[in-house]
């Protein structure tokens, strides 16, 4: 297995130079903004041109990542040479928020194989359910298949993300590359960091990933009293203060779901996945020092592999880098330190994070995560 990756910038354009070695890689993943994947003759075009035969997936992004360096408004590009293992690449248009779970078990019946060992996930990451999507893909893929991933970002905007396949990069697009084979070797793992804080809330009206009343009080009046001055920046500000979600009064942990959307007529918010009525959430915090060493117990998690040519995907929430700040590369390079000498690390800032829960197979929708996947092949 080899892996190259470039970066594209509007001062330096590609560093180092796109070229087309021999051996043709088996898959090129970009990662990049909105603006500049949906340029007609911009670089995105430049790759697909130098990979004509090459699945080349790729999203938009809320912060590129490449090494130990966080960047806005460029591409990272991926190309992996792998010795053994294959590739497939599908892609399927959701028609709504509702589809997702229809969407992942036709691209899991599309990718259906008996030597499928890992589904990567690049998704729409304003219209599609998260719950659903990764419901749909644990009821349709065989035991023992892992699915990784994440949905894609606009920067801080929340206006429209892009993912698909070669130049079809549209929104409410869903990817999923099935790699198979013997000698590849999957390692992922999951953390936040997180503190919730403030008082348990029954969900008293919601519907899939609406959320309409706490308490039989509209969700959004009471998440904008919480703000204060910042709920004049909702959604981004709600990114500094996402909720957990509990499935009891007395539960002592439960996912995080992050605020994509707010409807002031409503009063009702929008989150990136399911908030089921029955449920209790509660508000969430954390400083750069927790998110670091939140970052720091992801990669840990992924386990203790060594050596050369392994690709680190790093897929990490925009909330976590809106509360990082200037320090948002503290996080990328204690993954980094904690992978250790000969890893490649790349990835983007997200909407959602795709990934097992602890080190089982399947998948879970986590928000505000770094989440990572670390791909090898044995010799």
């Amino acid at each position: 297995m080899k892996i190259q990756t470039l970066r594209w910038t509007r001062e330096h354009h590609w560093q180092p130079a796109l070229s087309s070695e021999a051996p043709a890689p088996q898959l090129v993943l970009g990662f990049g903004a909105r603006e500049v994947l949906a340029r007609e003759d911009g670089p995105w075009s430049e790759v697909l041109a130098h990979f004509p035969a090459t699945p080349c997936a790729a999203c938009s992004t809320a912060g590129e990542i490449l090494d130990g360096r966080v960047s806005d408004g460029g591409l990272v590009l991926v190309v992996i040479r792998f010795s053994d293992t294959r590739v497939r690449a599908e892609a399927i248009d959701v028609t709504g928020a509702g589809a997702g779970f229809a969407a992942a078990a036709e691209l899991s019946r599309r990718l259906a194989a008996p030597d499928l060992r890992h589904v990567l996930v690049l998704s729409d990451g304003l219209h599609v359910n998260g719950t659903a999507l990764t419901a749909g893909f644990r009821a349709s893929l065989p035991a023992g298949v892992s699915v990784t991933g994440g949905l894609a970002g606009d920067g801080p905007d929340f206006r429209e993300t892009l993912a698909g396949l070669g130049l079809d990069l549209a929104p409410r697009r869903l990817v999923a590359l099935g790699l198979y084979g013997d000698r590849l070797r999957v390692a992922h793992g999951s953390a936040g960091g997180w503190e919730p804080f403030g008082p348990r809330r029954l969900v008293t009206r919601s519907a899939a990933h609406v959320l309409y009343t706490l308490d039989d009080r509209p969700a959004l009046a009471l998440y904008q009293r919480y703000l204060g001055e910042r709920a004049a920046g909702l959604p981004a500000t709600g990114l500094l203060f996402p909720l957990q979600l509990l499935p009891a009064r007395d539960a002592a942990d439960g996912l995080v779901r992050t605020i994509l959307g707010v409807d002031e007529a409503a009063q009702s918010l929008t989150f990136a996945g399911d908030i089921p009525e029955g449920h209790y959430v509660r508000l969430m915090k954390a400083g750069p020092a927790a998110l670091v060493d939140g970052a720091r117990l992801a990669a840990a998690a992924a386990g203790d592999a060594t050596g050369a040519d392994r690709l680190a995907l790093l897929v990490s929430c925009v909330g976590r880098r809106l509360v990082l700040g200037q320090r948002a590369e503290e996080e990328i390079e204690a993954v980094r330190m904690r992978l250790g000498e000969g890893v490649c690390a790349a990835g983007f800032y997200s909407y959602g994070e795709i990934s097992p829960a602890g080190r089982q197979p399947g998948c879970d929708l986590h928000n505000q995560t770094m989440t990572l996947t670390v791909l090898s092949e044995t010799v």
